[in-house]
């Protein structure tokens, strides 16, 4: 059932609301030819078009019937009706953005007086509201936004419709001060947003993924959460893992040649004859991991740079580490025992309590580092003082 409100000839008075319970065009004409007391025969909009069609009418439009052939008077714009002194009942348009709205002022006044469309239109002109040439009131907003506002006012619901923006929305109910409207459109935009889904990737998920890229694309998981995965025995070359979670996971004799691992938490980590040939750690936080038996050496010169990583306690047990880049690390309480680190950079680095029993260290630059408490027994190599100054 639809409600409206009938003027004869395009006039604004001695209206009638009539509900409409017909399906077609000629059961309102009767209707209106009734109430009115005309035999009508033609019905308009407000802006002076013919409808012969029941479907185009809307809830609380306001129409104009004629009853005889249309005559010039009929199609000139029909006059907005005048405000009522101290009336909250009476009907009036307003021109947003350029679309036109009729309601009655009680709809704007009633449902949230303090709010600006309240303040608005519960006193006549008390805001010099401007208007147009056919008397609407100018609103300068977006009618595409105001329309759910407006409805909201009417029957105290939410309705947007498919591709309005509820920001917009939202923006416009701030700007006129619908409190209650507020509430119902933050709500409705919080449930909209997709939940946030923080599980780990699995094996199964990652695999699935890596055979859907093609091998010549640049493969990106930055800041992604693996935590606990089994990666081994994966081919994972070049892949960016900057601030990815890689905590706890399982990367035995996986493949992470020229990777990105900058940031990165390998915490727990198992990398045991792991192919780390050139890989990028700088900053990554590897403490308690196992890297036994890797290979950093990358026969190309490519040096793996892990500098200012956080090695604590980690097992590096019989790794290729020729030229590895390990300034100003943190190594105190590491396991490097038998460790190839011919030419790596150890300046600066932190080797407290480190066991390096059993390693090559020829030309390694060791100046700066603190070996307080490290163990050098069965060197490969003799360590001169001047590769450790501290």
């Amino acid at each position: 059932m639809k409600r409206v409100t009938l003027f004869v000839r395009g006039t604004a008075r001695t209206g009638k609301v009539i509900a409409v319970h017909g399906s077609s065009i000629s059961d309102l004409l009767s209707l209106a030819s009734t109430k009115l007391g005309i035999h009508a025969t033609n019905v308009y909009n407000d802006r002076g078009g013919h409808i012969d069609d029941i479907t185009l009418i809307r809830d609380d439009d306001v129409l104009y019937v004629s009853d005889g052939d249309p005559c010039a008077d009929d199609l000139e714009m029909p006059i907005v009706p005048e405000l009522l002194t101290g009336s909250h009942t009476d009907w009036l348009t307003l021109n947003v953005g350029g679309k036109y709205f009729t309601t009655t002022r009680s709809t704007l006044v009633s449902k949230e007086p303090d709010s600006m469309l309240s303040h608005m239109f519960s006193d006549r002109d008390a805001w010099g509201n401007k208007r147009d040439h056919r008397g609407a009131f100018l609103i300068d907003r977006s009618p595409e936004y105001f329309e759910p506002i407006l409805n909201y006012l009417r029957h105290s619901q939410l309705i947007v419709n498919d591709g309005v923006n509820l920001l917009g929305v939202l923006e416009e109910a701030k700007f006129f001060g619908i409190d209650s409207l507020i509430e119902h459109l933050e709500l409705a935009i919080k449930n909209s947003q997709p939940a946030e889904d923080h599980s780990p990737i699995s094996r199964k998920e990652f695999i699935r993924f890596l055979l859907a890229t093609p091998t010549k694309s640049e493969l990106r998981c930055q800041g992604l959460n693996f935590s606990g995965a089994d990666l081994s025995r994966l081919d994972l070359r070049y892949i960016n893992f900057k601030m990815a979670n890689l905590s706890g996971c399982n990367l035995t004799q996986a493949n992470l040649c020229g990777a990105c691992l900058e940031r990165a938490d390998l915490s727990g980590s198992v990398l045991d004859g792991a192919n780390l040939q050139g890989v990028k750690m700088l900053c990554s936080n590897a403490e308690g991991a196992s890297l036994k038996g890797c290979n950093f050496e990358d026969p190309s010169g490519l040096k793996a740079n892990l500098e200012g990583a956080n090695l604590k306690g980690v097992d590096m047990e019989g790794s290729q580490m020729t030229g590895i880049n390990l300034r100003v690390a943190t190594l105190k309480n590491a396991k490097l025992k038998n460790c190839n680190l011919r030419g790596a950079t150890l300046a600066g680095t932190d080797l407290e309590n480190c066991d390096l029993s059993g390693c090559d260290l020829q030309e390694a630059n060791l100046r700066g580092s603190n070996v307080k408490g490290a163990i050098f027994e069965e060197m490969l190599t003799p360590l001169h003082m001047s590769q450790s100054v501290r």
